[in-house]
This record gives C-alpha cells, sequence and structure tokens, in this order.
C-alpha cells in the first residue's frame, strides 16, 4: 500500500490509475478506522478497481470548545487497517497541505445545513463540505463511499455533489453496529463502562420507534415524546435533538409518511453521540 502525504503524490498515483483504465472508489476519513470503516473499503474494493482513502482529522469541521485536540490519531494503527483492508493508497495530508495560510475559499450547502446537527454546530458543515470538495478535487474519483450513520453529512454532500455538477458518485453504506446495537463510532472510545451501557438507550429508542411506525403510528409528536422519556430514564443526558425528518430534503415531518429519518443526538458525559434509522411510512 502506497502512503501519500501531498496533493502532487496523489494526482500522480491517479493519474497513472487512469491510464491504466482503472476505475477509483474513495473512502474519506477523518482515522481513528473502526469497523464501519472497513466496511466501506470493502463495497469500494466490490465496486471498483483502485481504492483510496484519506486519513485527515479536519480542523475546519470542530468548533470552540470541541474535541479536535483530543480526537484520537492512531495513524500507524489506521494504515495497517487499510493494507489489510487491500486499500491501494492512503492519502495523509498535513494541515497545512490542505489548508495553506492565506486560504479564503468555502464551499457552503444551505437549509440541508440548518437543522439537527447544523442546528447545534454552528459551522460544522462549512467545514465538512470543504474538505470534502478539496479531497474530490484531488482524489478526482468515480465512487465516494459515505456511512449512513452520518445521515445529514451524507444527504448534504449528496446534495453538494448535485448542485455542483461533480463527476461522482455517492454511495451511502449502512450503519455497522456493535452486537448490542450500539452504532460503531470512534468516539465511543470516549466512553466509561457506565456511558456505554447508558449509550444503548439511543438505538434502543430508535428500533422502538421503528417497530411503532411498522405497528402504524405516525404522530411525530408522541414518537419523539416517548423517545426523550426513555433516553432520559436511562440517565443523565444532555439531549441536543430527537427528530423525524425527510429522508433525502431533511424537512421536519408532523406525520411519518414516505421514506423518513429518525435521528436524534445526544451528549453522555463529555460525549456528543448521534444516530439515527430509516423507517417507511
Amino acid at each position: 500500500m502506497n502512503k501519500l502525504e501531498t496533493i502532487e503524490q496523489v494526482r500522480k498515483y491517479v493519474g497513472e490509475a487512469r491510464k491504466a483504465g482503472r476505475r477509483i472508489g474513495f473512502v474519506p476519513t477523518m482515522g481513528a478506522l473502526h469497523e464501519g470503516h472497513r466496511s466501506l473499503m470493502r463495497a469500494a474494493r466490490a465496486a471498483c478497481d483502485e481504492v483510496i482513502v484519506s486519513i485527515f482529522v479536519n480542523p475546519t469541521q470542530f468548533g470552540p470548545g470541541e474535541d479536535f485536540e483530543r480526537y484520537p490519531r492512531p495513524l500507524e494503527a489506521d494504515l495497517a487497517a487499510c493494507r489489510e483492508e487491500g486499500v491501494g493508497a492512503a492519502f495523509c495530508p498535513s494541515v497545512a497541505e490542505m489548508y495553506p495560510p492565506d486560504s479564503v475559499t468555502t464551499v457552503t450547502v444551505s437549509r440541508l445545513t440548518e437543522g439537527l446537527c447544523g442546528a447545534h454546530r454552528p459551522g460544522h458543515f462549512n467545514g465538512v463540505t470543504t474538505v470534502v470538495t478539496k479531497l474530490f478535487n484531488i482524489v478526482q474519483p468515480d465512487v465516494a463511499f459515505f456511512g449512513q450513520k452520518d445521515a445529514q453529512q451524507a444527504a448534504v454532500i449528496r446534495r453538494m455533489v448535485r448542485d455542483l455538477c461533480m463527476p461522482v458518485e455517492i454511495v451511502v453504506c449502512p450503519t455497522v453496529r456493535e452486537p448490542d446495537g450500539l452504532a460503531i463510532s470512534s468516539r465511543n472510545s470516549y466512553l466509561s463502562a457506565g456511558e456505554r451501557a447508558q449509550a444503548l438507550s439511543l438505538s434502543a429508542a430508535l428500533r422502538w420507534a421503528e417497530a411503532q411506525v411498522r405497528a402504524g403510528q405516525r404522530d411525530v409528536e408522541s414518537l419523539v415524546r416517548e423517545m426523550r422519556r426513555q433516553i432520559d430514564a436511562a440517565g443523565p443526558c444532555g439531549i441536543d435533538y430527537i427528530e423525524i425528518v425527510d429522508a433525502d430534503d431533511l424537512r421536519p415531518k408532523a406525520v411519518v409518511e414516505g421514506r423518513c429519518l429518525i435521528a436524534l443526538a445526544v451528549r453522555i458525559g463529555n460525549t456528543r453521540l448521534i444516530d439515527n434509522m430509516v423507517v417507511e411510512g
């Protein structure tokens, strides 16, 4: 596997792959790779001839007081995971390589970024869309792979690619969970044993809501109220939001109809966890 650190190295690598007629799959990550990331790499390998993974903790998507400095950066373990999954190249740039000191350009997607996590993390999605645009321009993939756990991010990236006529297919892969239902996340490592047990209330509340929708419940207010009660009952926490929105345009719903996203963000201890589930009304 090739470890690439500069934009020039990536462009040379991609150019050679293009000359060979290879279809390029791309998995953008912030490192601290886990089974969720590995599932994206496997999906990319199944669909493409060449797989490139980026490992870059993007500073512009972290707000003041968030966990940029303590975000895990186990680079050697991450590179080993990429090798194990048959990745062709890992792009591991510095902050200076991605953001020259005089950078003044950003990419903004409006409306889809205003609710859910966007309402609680000002500027977060501007950082995401800017860095993903940069990475797409550098790697020039045919297909890019994202996880359903970051459902709002995936919807925003899909819209950005459509609106800006970017020649890249976006594939969203299912959320990978622990056997007990907890959505796998790099931030799970922050949880104490007690906090991790409490965190199971998130997936449990989502499964309960899914079952209710299948049984015919359509009233969003009732579903959200009971989900909030269940999560509050599991232990001390801060609920940023529990919402049911259209799965594609993220507009809030009053009634579950069509394809809907049930999404939540909860702070347990010092850790902010997100999870979601798609239901059909």
